[in-house]
């Protein structure tokens, strides 16, 4: 025979002995009843394992909201999965190089707060030292920082969610951690031919047959290093980025890209729009 208390005894008892040293604590009839009921088993009110995949569906379906692409549609289902990955961390950049449009201004504002609302971290990196490579106004770095300073305050004006984005110039960024970043950029410049690397130059708004550089052609090989300094695991770049993503890909395996990409130990996702 099992003397173990019925279900709610022990409530029952401890309530009747509250009620005995004060009255005051009595429960009335309301009370009483709401006991009796959570003392009872309801299959209705135990964790519902859909609600976590109503969740999961709810973040994925924003992250694809905002991409015309996304290159490994399953890597960023796992990484939704992954309870270990509480806020993923998304990637976005930009070339401080003049006027702001109204696909920077508006719809990365969007985009970057459908982020924040799908549980990521965001990392925006103003990429001041890839401007004056590609010799944006004029390659004075003082006129790209000033131009990168005034984007970020349309970005404030326009309802970026600030406290979920962190801005992080790369100048200031890749001195900090020189020999990690240089490390990375040398080990891309050498398992790429320089023809791969100037099919890419697209991404500065370049022609691939245009006359280049020394630095725009390391351009490449830098932002591909990007991806796996930052540690990101969801990039949200241009369709205009796709080939240095596939470079990446082909060097360190896939990352979750909306429309984005490349691997390090973290494998990001890549998500694409068009801006």
């Amino acid at each position: 025979m099992d003397l173990s208390p019925a279900p709610g005894a022990s409530t029952a008892a401890e309530v009747a002995a509250a009620a005995s040293v004060d009255p005051s604590l009595a429960p009335d009839a309301s009370t009483a009843a709401e006991v009796a009921a959570a003392a009872s088993v309801d299959p209705s009110l135990a964790p519902d394992a859909s609600s976590s995949a109503k969740a999961e569906d709810e973040r994925f379906a924003l992250l694809m909201s905002i991409g015309e692409e996304c290159i490994q549609t399953d890597e960023l289902r796992l990484l939704l999965q992954n309870k270990e990955k509480a806020f993923p961390i998304c990637y976005d950049g930009f070339e401080p190089s003049g006027r702001m449009h109204i696909a920077q201004g508006i719809v990365k504002t969007i985009n970057v707060n459908k982020m924040i609302r799908a549980g990521c971290k965001v990392k925006i990196w103003i990429a001041d030292w890839f401007a004056q490579l590609n010799n944006k106004m004029g390659g004075d770095l003082e006129k790209i920082q000033t131009v990168g300073r005034y984007m970020i305050e349309i970005w404030k004006a326009a309802g970026m969610d600030l406290d979920g984005v962190e801005f992080l110039w790369s100048s200031e960024e890749i001195n900090k951690r020189a020999d990690e970043y240089w490390t990375l950029v040398m080990d891309i410049a050498r398992r790429n031919k320089v023809k791969r690397i100037t099919r890419c130059c697209t991404i500065m708004g370049r022609a691939d047959n245009e006359e280049l550089t020394a630095a725009q052609i390391f351009y490449p090989c830098m932002q591909c290093a990007d991806i796996f300094f930052l540690k990101a695991d969801i990039c949200q770049l241009g369709m205009d980025q796709r080939k240095v993503n596939i470079v990446k890909k082909a060097i360190h395996g896939g990352r979750v890209e909306v429309h984005g990409e490349a691997k390090n130990p973290l494998v990001p996702v890549r998500i694409t729009n068009r801006d």
